[in-house]
């Protein structure tokens, strides 16, 4: 799931290539127009919603973990906060 910003030709390879279904809406100068689940892209605000709480967390947000391993701590422990409240 994307937005139409993310539309390219590329991008849709490699998510088909992955064995998954593209859900990103055409650009608007789009000259061929590829159909979109609606059902499934209506869908997309529960994660939209879900990377606006993450961000609450300042640490997620500013982003000042150095390595990917650590960053990747201080989420799982902003996720898990979020889904014991």
């Amino acid at each position: 799931m994307a937005d139409a910003a993310y539309d390219a030709d590329t991008l849709r390879k490699e998510i088909s290539a992955k064995g998954a279904i593209a859900v990103i809406p055409n650009n608007p100068s789009r000259a061929r127009k590829y159909l979109i689940g609606k059902h499934l892209y209506a869908r997309r605000h529960l994660i939209e919603c879900c990377f606006s709480r993450l961000k609450q967390f300042r640490r997620v947000a500013t982003r000042f973990e150095k390595t990917a391993r650590n960053y990747l701590a201080i989420v799982t422990i902003a996720s898990t906060v979020l889904w014991i409240r």
